[in-house]
């Protein structure tokens, strides 16, 4: 039977790739103690008013890019939270990884992407070590159905 209806945010599957673009299904890992998950689509539009519509304008969009932002904290010993603390610290192609989200409704994305970590560790005394970071499309994703068996949270 078909998924239907709303759902939790944490019914959302996400992993990483743990050894960058070279991971493989084996590297993939989620990554532990997230607890916000925000997804922004950035459309790229291409707008022009010709002389024949009336001073109307027109757009066309021209391209795309994902942006997947997490919220959560510091998790050590935990795969995906350490690929993830540990890219803070580096630049160029060691912060490309892979990115595999899986929707309740059956829907995963996969693409490359890069990790810009915005927060490690630091905070209030009182407070539990963050982790954030963004996870940036390069190029596009490859957008598929999963059968209900294989997405494991499923109701």
């Amino acid at each position: 039977m078909a998924f239907t209806g709303v759902y939790v945010v944490s019914d959302i599957e996400f992993k990483i790739g743990t050894k960058g673009r070279a991971s493989e299904e084996q590297d993939m890992a989620t990554i532990a103690e997230v607890e916000t998950f925000g997804i922004k689509i950035d459309g790229k539009l291409q707008d022009w008013t010709s002389m024949t519509s009336e001073g109307w304008g027109n757009n066309l969009m021209t391209g795309k890019s994902v942006t997947f932002s997490i919220k959560g904290k510091r998790c050590v010993g935990d795969s995906g939270n350490d690929y993830i603390a540990a890219t803070a610290w580096k630049n160029g192609l060691d912060c490309n990884s892979k990115v595999a989200i899986v929707f309740p409704s059956g829907t995963k994305i996969e693409f490359d992407c890069v990790v810009d970590v915005k927060s490690i560790g630091g905070d209030d005394s009182t407070k539990v070590a963050p982790l954030e970071c963004d996870l940036k499309s390069c190029g596009k994703p490859k957008i598929s159905k999963v059968t209900s068996k294989e997405v494991s949270g499923s109701h």
